[in-house]
């Protein structure tokens, strides 16, 4: 049996985002395709086909499948050959800190900086990959732990858990 002090190793809630699968860091890129296929597969509920992954990111579905391989090597998403795609638990995780990312930005722009809300979505998305976790932590923090962005859309807490879904 284990001793009390081997049962009782502290474990944070979820490990740091490090926006690295392995030692390869995630690129920008490959961020938005998680996100987009996290958007486009009802949060993780459906598969999604690469067409409409092509259609949304507006590449050549050439460049989606090759995009979809290059997810699957690196464990964040599942493909069958003329299936769907569907993201690892890994991939939904990346997708997810993303998501909080670009809105807590969204809503840091509008509310502290006073960029009007028609203009803070093309600024968080070319800022959401470059914060750190300290960073977003200090955001949510100084905005007051928000639920929602800017635009109404709800923003996942610290957890990565959608606001009023119980973890239960």
């Amino acid at each position: 049996m284990p001793s009390a002090a081997a049962r009782h190793v502290y474990q944070p809630a979820r490990p740091p985002y490090t926006g690295c699968v392995s030692q390869e860091p995630l690129t920008e890129s490959i961020q938005h395709y998680l996100r987009e296929i996290y958007k486009l597969g009802a949060g993780g509920d459906e598969a999604v086909s690469v067409g409409a992954l092509a259609r949304a990111q507006e590449v050549a579905p050439a460049s989606a499948s090759a995009m979809v391989k290059k997810l699957a090597a690196l464990g964040l998403a599942e493909h069958a050959p003329y299936g769907g795609v569907t993201l690892t638990p890994a991939g939904e995780r990346v997708a997810l800190e993303v998501i909080r990312h670009h809105r807590l930005l969204e809503l840091y722009l509008a509310e502290t900086l006073g960029v009007h809300v028609d203009d803070v979505h093309d600024e968080a998305d070319r800022l959401e990959h470059a914060i750190s976790e300290e960073l977003e932590a200090r955001i949510d923090r100084a905005l007051g732990f928000p639920t929602h962005d800017p635009h109404g859309d709800p923003i996942p807490d610290a957890n990565l858990e959608w606001p009023g879904r119980s973890t239960v």
